[in-house]
């Protein structure tokens, strides 16, 4: 197999584009380094479509590997042929490549192998090549030992071993294969013992479920899996056994009479007792790898717009931890997310004395500190937390003037981090609680520096993420934070640990390193400092350079994305229409678009030695220095109000923010204590494959109360106007 021609084929890229990349990354370069800064290689592929393309080349190379460990194995048998070789060389798949090697791999003890040690292969050949002259009965009277003691003991062993021949033929597993997908049902059933169980509820609409395999969603399998795993559920593939049996006896089956007839049994033994189970496993396995996969390319999207999500920047917020008989935590942090005051009130108990020193303790810190916004966790007491929230903002106002607004954000992960190594080392002084409602705070501030310090799989946007191969999620979600981080940059002066280690060419010794370094020796104030960083070498900081912001330092581009290998050229840039590092920082080139395209862009290019997708990104950097892309997104809506879930009536308008996308809908938040849910068929009029076609995490949307359930606690909505 051509490895580069598939990946150009595959990605619809050129030869040399390929090259290009397939080489960038075997040089160590990470992806968002390719990604940022040699866009003229790849013709600017997004870092997404370079992961992808890395998972191949990955799997590519693997199963090369494996064809190289195949034939090695089987030519040292001596029993390797052209069929068998060309066989493998025509293999797309690692499934193929074992069908192909099945036969020749060495085997646990089994039927066949016991048979064959008692010397009936030479039988079972015969019988097989299914000659009508051969009389079986008197064929099977010579091997006759003391270990084989009658004729039917002696073809019962031959018909073990073509049972075994049968089981290994990789074109009738791959036939069978094929008929168990296209043509078998998955059917699910209660476990006996379990029908009464209120656990049992949960997988109710799969008491008696049966559907095609091959049109069976993917969130259904993974919920069907869900359900076995926990033994609720009894989950198998079904088909048409004796068309199956005819399949697996064709490619052996000849007009022998007699043989035939054993064969012929020996074949539907195969199926039943070797092949069956084997391909109902594969396909299985094979159905939940795709059902993983979309789950997992589904949590990477969710993960990405959760963290993308625009940071409320300088406001100096309260955050809070609902609680009950405990009382409710309370921190107060200023713009940058240091912690000014902290303290405990009683607001959701039902005792007044308690509620009225609430708020003179909440109204003294709004005061006293400025609060412009109350971040509030959606957990337990979240409800009576809002409640109170919203009566005493609007005294604040009555009463001084002040405006301030409050928002509820997901407290998913919050007790993860609070309880974490992280937050004991940020906080030794601190409990659980009061760390967690400084991550509550914060995680609004800016939602990718905080959210960063949790195990994603703990934030809340994914699908039976608990359920999916552990190293494979983890890769995903590891690269979804890496290329958030570094499409961002970060603050090279101010970034915790957790955020370095996701910067590209970093690890988190290096990135402890870097804050050893500036806490020793005080702010960095330029990008070269970091070589005298310990273990930080030339090619680290090639890789990392681009992504780390300097605010305070004498060189202007050290507060932008540009690269240091590219600040020659961008001087070249700014001299070429007589403008100056100065009148980047005073943010005087407002007009250099217009004048690149007077003087003509090709001209640029030849005279400042940039290549044009560079120009045009150092261009975007030096007319907006120290700029975040996040702020380019809509802000987080700041509530005054509270709305309760007895509130909604059908048909009811509301404007939410898209809290999770799955399969089948979304959920969204709408100002009440419970998300709802849209449908999928709910979301549009058109048709569509999957709901994140139209929605992402954070979106703000218009959406109709569908239907209220109070008992079962459940919203739903849709976005299709049915006033119109």
């Amino acid at each position: 197999m051509d490895i580069l021609q598939t990946i150009t084929e595959e990605f619809n890229l050129t030869s040399l584009r390929a090259s290009n990349i397939v080489s960038l990354i075997d040089e160590g370069n990470t992806i968002p380094f390719i990604a940022r800064y040699r866009k003229e290689m790849t013709g600017g592929i997004d870092d997404q479509t370079l992961r992808d393309l890395f998972d191949r080349l990955t799997y590519l190379r693997s199963l090369e590997k494996r064809k190289e460990e195949v034939t090695n194995s089987i030519t040292e048998q001596g029993k390797m042929t052209e069929e068998i070789s060309i066989a493998l060389s025509k293999a797309v798949t690692l499934t193929e490549v074992e069908d192909i090697y099945r036969p020749y791999k060495q085997k646990r003890k089994t039927r066949a192998s016991v048979a064959i040690a008692k010397g009936l292969q030479p039988l079972a050949e015969k019988i097989l090549a299914q000659d009508k002259t051969l009389d079986v009965q008197k064929e099977a009277e010579q091997y006759l030992t003391d270990e084989v003691k009658s004729v039917d003991e002696a073809i019962a062993g031959a018909s073990d071993i073509i049972a075994e021949i049968v089981s290994d033929d990789a074109t009738t597993r791959k036939k069978l294969r094929n008929f168990f997908f296209n043509h078998g049902e998955i059917t699910s059933s209660y476990m006996k013992g379990k029908a009464e169980l209120d656990e049992q509820k949960t997988y109710e609409m799969y008491a008696n479920h049966r559907e095609p395999v091959s049109l069976v969603k993917n969130h259904r399998i993974l919920a069907l899996n869900r359900g076995e795993k926990e033994e609720f559920l009894k989950v198998a593939i079904e088909v048409d056994v004796n068309f199956a049996k005819r399949i697996t006896s064709a490619g052996f089956l000849k007009d022998g009479g007699e043989s035939s007839k054993i064969v012929k049994t020996a074949a539907e033994d195969a199926y039943e007792r070797l092949i069956a189970p084997s391909v109902e496993r594969e396909i299985r396995a094979q159905l939940f790898d795709t059902a993983s996969e979309q789950a997992i390319k589904m949590f990477e999207v969710n993960l990405k717009q959760l963290l993308m999500q625009p940071p409320l920047k300088d406001k100096i917020t309260l955050g809070w931890d609902p609680g009950l008989r405990t009382g409710c935590k309370i921190c107060v942090v200023d713009g940058t997310g240091k912690v000014l005051d902290k303290t405990v009130v009683y607001a959701t108990l039902p005792s007044e004395e308690k509620q009225k020193q609430a708020k003179v303790i909440l109204k003294g810190l709004i005061n006293k500190h400025g609060v412009e916004v109350i971040s509030c966790g959606n957990g337990t007491a979240s409800k009576e937390s809002e409640i109170f929230i919203a009566e005493l903002i609007k005294e604040v106002k009555a009463e001084t003037g002040r405006e301030v607004g409050y928002i509820i954000v997901s407290e998913s992960g919050a007790s993860v981090y609070s309880a974490s190594e992280l937050a004991r080392e940020e906080f030794p002084d601190y409990d659980v609680t009061e760390r967690s409602a400084v991550s509550i705070a914060r995680r609004l501030q800016d939602p990718l520096a905080e959210l960063i310090k949790i195990d994603p799989k703990s934030i809340g946007v994914g699908q039976y993420q608990h359920d999916m191969n552990e190293k494979r999620l983890d890769g995903a979600l590891s690269g979804v934070l890496e290329d958030c981080v570094n499409s961002v940059g970060v603050d090279l002066n101010t970034a915790s640990v957790s955020l370095l280690r996701y910067i590209a060419g970093l690890n988190s010794a290096v990135a402890k390193n870097i804050v050893a370094y500036r806490e020793e020796n005080g702010k960095f104030t330029s990008r070269k400092q970091l070589l005298k960083v310990p273990k930080l070498g030339e090619k680290a900081f090639t890789q990392c350079a681009g992504f780390l912001r300097i605010d305070c330092g004498k060189n202007i581009f050290d507060n932008t994305a540009v690269h240091p290998e590219s600040y020659d050229n961008a001087e070249k840039l700014l001299g070429l229409f007589a403008y100056t590092k100065e009148d980047v920082k005073e943010r005087r080139i407002s007009d250099l678009r217009e004048k690149i395209k007077a003087y003509g862009e090709n001209k640029v290019v030849a005279e400042t030695g940039l290549d044009k997708a560079t120009l045009t990104d150092i261009v975007t950097e030096l007319m907006k220095p120290g700029r975040d892309i996040r702020e380019a997104l809509p802000a987080p809506t700041l509530r005054k109000d509270i709305m309760g879930m007895e509130d909604l009536k059908p048909g009811m308008e509301l404007t939410g923010t898209v809290r999770n996308v799955i399969d089948f809908g979304a959920f969204i938040d709408i100002g009440v204590h419970q998300d709802g849910l849209v449908h999928i068929s709910e979301i549009t009029d058109r048709y569509i494959r999957h709901p994140s076609e139209v929605l992402k995490v954070g979106q703000i949307v218009k959406v109709w109360v569908k239907e209220v359930d109070l008992k079962k606690k459940r919203i739903g909505l849709t976005m299709k106007n049915k006033k119109k």
